[in-house]
């Protein structure tokens, strides 16, 4: 099978009742919001939803469309949403080596790969909705 040519992905930022994010450990990045590859059928917000159940056990509801970063050299679109739990329990999976809510300044200055931080602060301020970033 033949790589694609663009890689589409969808990433949650999930806050609980007591306004903490959801994090994700992965193995090659560290601390992250849920997320990853759109699949060939599916759409953005339901690849958002199956994500971040896979990485982290986590059953959602989607509640709003954040905006979009774009790595324009590697072909990369990663679409953003904010999100509520709805059920299911912390589950670490073969993406995931820890799962855990976090309060958001704690959450923040765990991320420390490229823009992640970047997104989630984004994404937590409304008026920066829709957000279109290319780079």
């Amino acid at each position: 099978m033949t790589p694609p040519k663009h890689i589409l992905s969808a990433a949650t930022i999930v806050l609980n009742d007591q306004n903490e994010i959801l994090l994700i450990k992965g193995p090659r990045r560290g601390w992250e919001m849920p997320g990853g590859q759109v699949e060939e059928g599916e759409s953005l917000k339901d690849a958002a939803i199956r994500e971040t159940k896979e990485e982290s056990g986590i059953d959602i509801e989607i509640t709003k469309f954040c905006g979009v970063f774009q790595n324009v050299n590697d072909s990369i679109c990663n679409t953003l949403f904010l999100a509520t739990p709805i059920g299911g329990e912390p589950t670490t999976s073969a993406e995931s080596l820890e799962v855990g809510y976090f309060p958001i300044e704690t959450a923040l200055e765990m991320i420390t790969w490229k823009n992640f931080r970047e997104r989630i602060e984004y994404c937590l301020n409304d008026k920066m909705h829709p957000f279109y970033i290319a780079f």
